[in-house]
């Protein structure tokens, strides 16, 4: 198993991961943070998949999306034949449904179909009854109902759902399994072919809004289609990624559940959807972060449900071996209860440039972003966890305290160009103190660069950010000193550690991947110094590392040449096409953001 063997489907509700031989691997039902009913991801296929395949060997195999969908097909070639398999989830409508078409395209194949579903994370078997007709059957389990329509005739065996059958050139078979409360009665089932066509129109029509036709096209539209799949629709919440605990390193204990939404992540999707044309998800990313830390500033939370919920307590599974035995497996995530003070600066800078963009935010609130901006001059000299949830005790982090910046430079800006109220004189004067610390504890002169934290020799790369953020230019001594030596120190086979994991304490074991979106950054403080050719180089590197259909992972391994980390990785996706915006367009993200972001300090 790779985890770049899996393909993505979803209806912006949830997700499912198909593996290449044809099984459904990982599904969580209903929502992207609910309990997997498919988990063999994370365990064996007893802990629950869904398959559909040649019941004989395959001499070779191939899949592909179709053009501008979440569409995926699955060729299988036999000795005997070709199939077919088409996977796709419609736009969700009264209920939450996945559907698999096999279709012969030559000679004959005998096909079989196992569905193991396991819910409670692949821990319990469902009551499985079949109606009057032995294709139509019904899975049980508390408070959760499943609904199998299938073209052939199944049966019930050891709590799973079998068929084997045998398709001739021009035969198909359709499979249609449908979510439910178990109290409710079943919904009708839906035609899988009504459905395939719905789902190739919605998707299509979704990517003809796209304002990008330059380089790369097909891979920024991927990209862009990703992050939509990652959307939860209901509420404009983006997940980091549908899955948990796929590991930072084989075999390793680096395993988070990334099924959630981080306000980290605001500005960066902010910027890239409204670059893309995207304006309507954008207006909505920023209406679900403004509800979700709507309340006491001093109970901001780093990351929140898909729906803006507080609580996510993070445990270990009983059940689940881990990828390839990368244990241990975690539902929930303890980072929820950390301080992070960079969030604060996101929530500012989000405001900034909606503002700028003249989005529609009923539900911005100036008196609670003043009320935050109270709390954060009362905190901002503490130490915290920092932008890589470290599990130790806090530290001064560089970034932490730039981001502090941030919030304090966009409280300013609002006053200036808005004319909102606010004390502006003592917000500036916040500003500027914090600006003076960070360039007096932050940088190394020995290193001549930007370090991890107060203190510390260790190189960091969340310091590539400091130009994207406006802290200080580009052209800065100090920042291409930074950017020089995390060339020289951080940089694996062409991409870039987040930081050396062996000698800077993070309160886990070292080793990991190199991690796609610093590489991504790194690539865009390139266009920023006008160094085009090395950018667009590097940026070519990052996009052949994305699997047969485009996909990304977190984190990257060239010694092993795999992907690492929960996947597909929204900040991976999301940093693809701001790099690409920037490569294409001179005022790209990361300049629109320099430029807007930039104030009287950072001269």
């Amino acid at each position: 198993m790779r985890i770049e063997d899996y393909a993505l489907i979803g209806d912006c509700e949830t997700a499912a991961l198909v593996h290449r031989s044809g099984s459904i691997d990982w599904l969580c039902w209903p929502r992207f943070d609910s309990e997997a009913c498919l988990a063999a991801l994370l365990g064996t296929p007893d802990n629950g998949r869904w398959l559909v395949a040649p019941a004989v060997d395959v001499v070779r195999s191939s899949r592909a999306y179709r053009p501008d969908t979440l569409v995926l097909d699955t060729v299988f070639e036999t000795a005997t034949g070709t199939l077919r398999l088409t996977d796709f989830m419609p736009p969700r409508g009264e209920a939450s449904d996945v559907v698999r078409i096999v279709e012969c395209l030559r000679g004959e194949v005998p096909v079989r179909m196992e569905l193991v579903l396991r819910f409670g994370y692949g821990e319990r078997p469902p009551w499985i009854t079949a109606s009057d007709s032995p294709r139509l059957l019904k899975a049980l389990s508390g408070p959760h109902a499943a609904f199998l329509k299938a073209g052939p005739e199944c049966r019930i065996e050891d709590g799973s759902i079998l068929a084997e059958f045998t398709l001739r050139q021009g035969e198909r078979a359709d499979f249609v399994l449908t979510y439910g409360p178990s109290h409710r009665p079943p919904h009708d089932g839906i035609d899988a072919r009504q459905a395939l066509a719905a789902t190739e129109r919605y998707w299509k029509e979704w990517c003809a809004r796209c304002g990008y036709d330059g380089p790369h096209a097909e891979a920024v539209h991927r990209s862009l289609m990703t992050m939509k799949a990652l959307t939860y629709r209901p509420t404009g919440g983006i997940v980091a990624a549908p899955t948990t605990s796929l590991p930072e390193r084989i075999g390793g204990s680096r395993n988070w559940d990334y099924r959630f939404c981080w306000l980290r992540d605001a500005t960066f999707v902010l910027l890239t959807l409204l670059q893309a044309g995207y304006r309507e998800e954008a207006e909505a990313w920023t209406q679900w972060l403004l509800r979700a830390v709507a309340g006491a500033p001093a109970r901001m939370q780093p990351l929140y449900g898909v729906a803006g919920e507080y609580w996510i307590a993070e445990r270990e599974s009983r059940v689940l071996a881990g990828f390839e035995g990368a244990a241990p497996v975690r539902i929930g995530n303890a980072a929820v209860a950390q301080l992070q003070l960079d969030i604060y600066g996101e929530v500012m800078d989000i405001m900034h440039h909606a503002r700028l963009s003249k989005l529609d935010l009923h539900d911005a609130d100036w008196n609670f972003q003043k009320a935050l901006l109270g709390h954060l001059e009362e905190i901002w000299r503490k130490p915290d966890q920092g932008f890589w949830e470290v599990r130790t005790k806090g530290r001064h982090f560089v970034y932490s305290k730039v981001m502090a910046w941030v919030a304090f430079d966009r409280a300013v800006k609002a006053c200036e160009q808005f004319g909102l109220d606010g004390p502006a004189r003592h917000w500036a004067g916040i500003r500027d103190a914090i600006h003076d610390e960070v360039c007096a504890r932050g940088f190394h002169a020995g290193r001549g660069a930007f370090v991890q934290s107060y203190g510390s020799k260790e190189l960091d790369a969340t310091a590539l950010l400091i130009p994207i953020v406006g802290f200080l230019p580009c052209d800065d001594r100090r920042v291409q000193g930074t950017v020089a030596a995390i060339e020289r120190e951080l940089v694996w086979d062409g991409f870039v550690l987040r930081y050396r994991s062996g000698r800077a304490d993070d309160g886990l074991p070292p080793g990991e991947g190199a991690f796609l979106a610093c590489s991504f950054w790194l690539a865009d403080n390139m266009v920023l110094q006008g160094r085009l050719d090395e950018a667009r180089a590097l940026f070519e590197r990052l996009l052949a590392l994305g699997n047969d259909v485009g996909l990304l992972a977190e984190e990257y391994d060239p010694r092993a040449r795999r992907q690492l980390g929960n996947f597909p990785q929204a900040l991976s996706h999301m940093s693809l096409v701001g790099t690409a915006l920037n490569l294409a367009r001179a005022a790209g993200p990361a300049r629109r953001r320099a430029e807007e972001g930039s104030g009287p300090a950072s001269a």
